[in-house]
């Protein structure tokens, strides 16, 4: 037997029982919350584990909609989902154009500390944004979640890569015919990089909508608690915790966004290969 060709298939089948390893990790959990969403109650505590329910029974799903203010959840969410990726989209956009179209002293400096930002973690800066927010009276109110998290480093790193590898032709002749810069944005700019706003507005929805802790500590009730909130507070409020009701508004709460990640995901990886050779 050639080594070379024994080492190849030895590889081969290491890579394959890697991947495997890899989706095993990654579907059990899922798997596991979708079938104790379909549990009784007394079944979550039988040993060994049921790895099937019996009876199946989707009243764990109705208890959501009837015990939980899910709807109002759910509607938070949406709105400081809705308003953090239109302000992120703004002004990454925005940013990006200057950086790259635009001259001005400490331009490089800028977008060094730009670059900064994003190697600073959001929990570092949790006391102050919580106590400057506090100061202005925003607790328990959307601008009090939104203003902390509208900061927009990645995008505008992800933008001014892409807008650099655009062909500069375009741009000379379009500044020639007269456009100004709101219209070399809009009107020529933006038209040839939808796939990486696209990837960039759909990474901002999936961090957007999974954000829990600055909403769990401007929260104080559901009045503008998103639905990662809500969910924490159906395990810890009551001494009973009924697992498959969690597990059904676990499931309902994620299902959203991995329909727009299945609609959208062929865009976002054409959208983050745009721009990756360009510095």
């Amino acid at each position: 037997m050639n080594p070379i060709a024994g080492r190849s298939r030895a590889f081969r089948i290491a890579g394959y029982l890697a991947m495997l390893l890899v989706l095993a990790t990654i579907a059990l959990p899922l798997y596991w919350v979708l079938v104790t969403s379909f549990k009784t109650p007394d079944m979550v505590y039988i040993q060994p584990p049921a790895w099937w329910p019996d009876p199946v029974t989707a009243d764990p799903y109705s208890r959501v909609v009837e015990q939980v203010p899910f709807l109002r959840y759910f509607t938070n969410s949406l709105i400081i989902t809705g308003a953090l990726v239109t302000a992120k989209l703004v002004l990454g956009i925005l940013s990006a154009y200057a950086f790259v179209y635009l001259r001005f002293p400490g331009r490089g400096l800028v977008f060094m500390l730009v670059l900064a930002a994003l190697m600073v973690p959001n929990q570092i800066t949790v006391i102050s944004n919580y106590a400057l927010i506090s100061q202005l009276g925003w607790i328990n109110t959307f601008q009090g979640i939104i203003f902390p998290l509208a900061g927009v480093a990645f995008g505008t790193f992800l933008m001014r890569n892409h807008f650099l590898t655009l062909p500069f032709e375009i741009i000379e002749a379009a500044r020639m015919d007269g456009c100004g810069h709101m219209k070399l944005l809009l009107r020529v700019l933006l038209p040839m990089s939808w796939p990486t706003v696209v990837a960039f507005a759909l990474i901002t929805i999936v961090n957007e909508w999974n954000e829990y802790l600055w909403p769990f500590l401007v929260a104080s009730d559901e009045t503008v608690a998103p639905l990662q909130v809500g969910l924490a507070r159906l395990i810890s409020t009551d001494a009973y915790i009924d697992w498959p009701m969690v597990m059904a508004a676990t499931i309902l709460t994620i299902t959203p966004i991995l329909i727009v990640f299945l609609l959208l995901q062929r865009h976002m990886i054409k959208g983050l290969t745009s721009g990756a050779v360009k510095g």
